[in-house]
């Protein structure tokens, strides 16, 4: 009588690691507070890597990276080089990872004046003049924009690359979730300034939903229209310096934020 030998039913999972640059950690949080959600796609990978997480630690290569921050140093700028020869997939998460984040106000000053009065020692302290984008450095398969991030774009984010098809991520502005929750327009309402019509959609239009102006958080949508916002802006009554201190927030080194702000700052508001 012959007798067969069993196979394996077990499957390789794809593997995903999370990394961090210069940032706050709030979205390697976010995806830690996903909860339930996250536990339905750990089903399907393995996370190898996520120091925040855990202190097991899986050498590469990774199906997938998420990665958090800005380059700020040179060995940032190799560190990021050798994750993307490790990672099939490189996914940017955050406003720090797309655009260099707060960090980026930096950019263009004099970073020897900012370092000296900070640091007691500013000799012992090695950093690049800016503070750039993953994208900059290094091909980027995504990104995933928000200051934090949401969490369900982050889970759909995941999904659909083990899925292989595209991540359904909005590309429209704040304005449309405004009119998803009936909130009334506040700049037009109550004359307050937001950058809710050049900014991607994405947090459910809190800020504007609490009687405040956005604040770029997901940084800018598609094709935004920088500079009707700012005769808008200027009607309201804000002032040139005003004006471009609301580009440079959270996204302002981001291009079309970063352009008009340098465009209010040399031309003024006629420009």
């Amino acid at each position: 009588m012959m007798t067969s030998t069993p196979q394996s039913t077990e499957t390789t999972k794809p593997t995903l690691a999370v990394w961090k640059f210069a940032s706050c950690d709030g979205c390697q949080l976010t995806l830690l507070d996903c909860e339930d959600h996250l536990l339905d796609v750990i089903g399907r990978i393995d996370i190898a890597y996520f120091p925040e997480a855990s202190s097991a630690m899986v050498a590469g290569p990774y199906d997938v990276s998420l990665v958090e921050g800005s380059i700020t140093t040179l060995s940032d700028a190799e560190r990021i080089a050798e994750i993307r020869r490790q990672s099939k997939v490189l996914i940017t998460i955050g406003a720090c990872a797309t655009a260099g984040g707060i960090q980026a106000l930096r950019n263009g000053r004099d970073i020897s004046e900012f370092v000296g009065i900070v640091y007691a020692h500013p000799e012992f302290i090695s950093t690049l003049d800016t503070s750039t984008p993953i994208a900059d450095h290094v091909e980027v398969d995504f990104e995933l924009r928000g200051c934090p991030i949401d969490p369900g774009q982050l889970i759909e984010t995941i999904a659909a690359h083990l899925a292989g098809r595209p991540a359904r991520i909005p590309t429209t502005s704040v304005c449309v979730e405004c009119k998803a929750r009936a909130n009334p327009c506040i700049m037009v309402a109550a004359g307050t300034p937001c950058l809710g019509p050049v900014t991607m959609g994405g947090c459910g239009a809190l800020c504007p939903a609490y009687g405040r102006g956005c604040y770029g958080c997901f940084g800018p949508m598609e094709q935004p229209n920088t500079a009707s916002l700012v005769r808008w802006f200027g009607q309201l009554g804000l002032g040139d310096r005003e004006i471009a201190r609301a580009f440079r927030s959270f996204n302002g080194w981001a291009e079309p934020f970063r352009a008009a702000a340098d465009s209010i700052e040399t031309n003024g508001i006629g420009s």
